[in-house]
Formats: C-alpha cells, sequence, structure tokens
C-alpha cells in the first residue's frame, strides 16, 4: 500500500513539473501575436534540424523563442528578425533559404536532374526509333539462302 501511494505522489509530483513547463506569451496587439506565430512556425531550430521553433523542446528552441518573444514586443518587424536569427545562425535557420552561390546546388540541382533526366530519355528513344526504322534490304542472295534451307526442308520432310 505503501508503494502504491509514494508511486501516485511520484506520478502527480512529475506530471506537474511537465505541465508547468509550457509557455504563456502574452502581446499588446493580435498582429504581434500573429507575427510571434508565424514565426514560430518559419524558423528552425539549429540542434533539430527538421522542426521549427514551436515544435521543439530543446534548450535552444526555447532560447529561440524567447529572443523571438522579446524582440516581437519591442515592435521589431518579421524581417529584422528573420535578419537577427540568420546572422547568428547562419541561412540553415530558415526553411526557405536566399538564393546565394553556397546554396545555388540546393535550388538549381532538382531542375538539372529533372532537364538532364529528361533529355536522356527524349534521346534514348529517339535512336531507338532510328535503329528500328532502317529498312532492312532483301537482295538476291538472301532469296538465295531462303530457297536453299525450303529445299533442304522439303527433302528432309520426302525421305
Amino acid at each position: 500500500m505503501k508503494k502504491l501511494v509514494l508511486t501516485l505522489f511520484a506520478a502527480l509530483t512529475l506530471s506537474m513539473a511537465a505541465h508547468a513547463a509550457i509557455q504563456i506569451y502574452e502581446f499588446e496587439t493580435l498582429e504581434q501575436e500573429q507575427q510571434f506565430k508565424e514565426l514560430g512556425s518559419t524558423l528552425r531550430c539549429p540542434k533539430c534540424q527538421n522542426n521549427t521553433i514551436a515544435d521543439s523542446n530543446a534548450e535552444l528552441a526555447v532560447d529561440l523563442r524567447q529572443k523571438v518573444y522579446e524582440m516581437t514586443k519591442e515592435g521589431k518587424s518579421k524581417q529584422e528578425i528573420i535578419d537577427y536569427m540568420t546572422a547568428r545562425y547562419g541561412n540553415f535557420v530558415t526553411y526557405n533559404p536566399p538564393f546565394t552561390a553556397a546554396t545555388s546546388i540546393l535550388w538549381l540541382g532538382p531542375l538539372f536532374v529533372v532537364v538532364f533526366g529528361f533529355g536522356f530519355i527524349v534521346l534514348r528513344s529517339r535512336s531507338k526509333k532510328a535503329a528500328s526504322k532502317q529498312p532492312e534490304t532483301w537482295d538476291g542472295d538472301k532469296e538465295a539462302r531462303l530457297k536453299e534451307l525450303l529445299n533442304e526442308k522439303n527433302d528432309g520432310d520426302k525421305q
């Protein structure tokens, strides 16, 4: 009975601690709240890599959310906050990196693969058509060989 009471007490205590970790942000205007939500789902957590800062529970994501909240409350624009984050964490922090020399392979690579693959398929199909369209000539040698084979078969049937 003592173990059951201790287990329930521990479970309730731990669940309250987990529940207390939820952050609540208060804003002065609806625009600030909307901007905070958009930035939370636009910025990527540098530690988690595939989660937004709104979805991640990593310490870095919590710090980034707090910084976005503070900057939003100060009246910074969305672009100013994004510029601050990219200056500090690089282009990786955004899901939509700008087109630069370093990111050109990310933007042009898939296009190159599609164009190259389509071109390869077209060229290959054309070469097969050209090879199949070449007429086969029927000359006297082939006619003589055919008659010889037919005569051999007929001679074999008679015996």
